[in-house]
């Protein structure tokens, strides 16, 4: 009990929360929760997304029509809200979350991947494979998603950027990570409360998350330079 909220120590370089606990290993675990999120909705969404986009830019027509009439609809209602409204819908927890998330996400790829497939359909090399009888599959897999993999990790990084914000989101409102498993936005929630008698509790776990979103947005940044070719 007297440990509760007690300021950054020598020993203990970020206090204490509101029940006893040290900051700083509940900090390290929040960011496993978090980046165990990021990587597994990343991995699914951009596995959906490009294959969509994929199928749409390369087949056209009705097909192309009405894949971006659904993408368009995902894109009419703001991402967190559709996510914090799947996650009120399917309940809370950690698979509700990534399932949440996974509905969402995957425009960003699909839009993408769409674009880049209309301008290479019209490659040499892409027509020659035709001619010379490769498989739609072949020509998509082979032909086309190499040439599309620079633009594809540039959008990842900062997808997950975004999944971080949103998964910190809904566990701050309670439809994410459930207690006791450690959170950034579930201890942000609390960290609230005692902002004006324990500063330190909600500076630690906020200056973390900053600096997350900060760090894949610079590696964001320097992967897309690296992989500029005008460069």
């Amino acid at each position: 009990l007297d440990l509760i909220l007690a300021k950054p120590s020598f020993h203990h370089v970020l206090g204490f929360d509101d029940l006893g606990r040290n900051i700083l290993p509940r900090l390290f675990a929040g960011a496993q929760v978090s980046l165990l999120v990021v990587i597994v909705v990343t991995a699914i969404t951009a596995s959906i997304g490009i294959m969509l986009g994929l199928v749409s830019g390369y087949y056209g027509g009705w097909v192309d029509r009405t894949l971006m009439q659904i993408t368009d609809v995902f894109l009419a209602f703001p991402g967190i809200l559709l996510a914090i409204a799947f996650a009120a819908v399917l309940g809370a927890g950690l698979s509700n979350l990534i399932l949440a998330l996974c509905i969402t996400s995957w425009v960003g790829y699909a839009r993408l991947t769409r674009a880049q497939v209309l301008s290479l359909r019209q490659r040499q090399h892409v027509m020659a494979a035709e001619s010379l009888g490769a498989s739609t599959l072949r020509i998509m897999l082979k032909h086309m998603l190499p040439l599309l993999a620079a633009p594809l990790l540039v959008e990842a990084t900062y997808s997950m950027a975004s999944l971080v914000i949103a998964e910190a989101s809904l566990s701050f409102l309670g439809l994410g990570i459930q207690a006791p498993n450690a959170s950034w936005g579930a201890m942000l929630r609390d960290a609230v409360r005692y902002m004006l008698i324990a500063p330190h509790y909600v500076l630690a776990v906020g200056l973390s998350l900053m600096s997350l979103v900060l760090v894949v947005n610079v590696l964001g940044d320097r992967l897309r330079d690296y992989l500029d070719v005008r460069g």
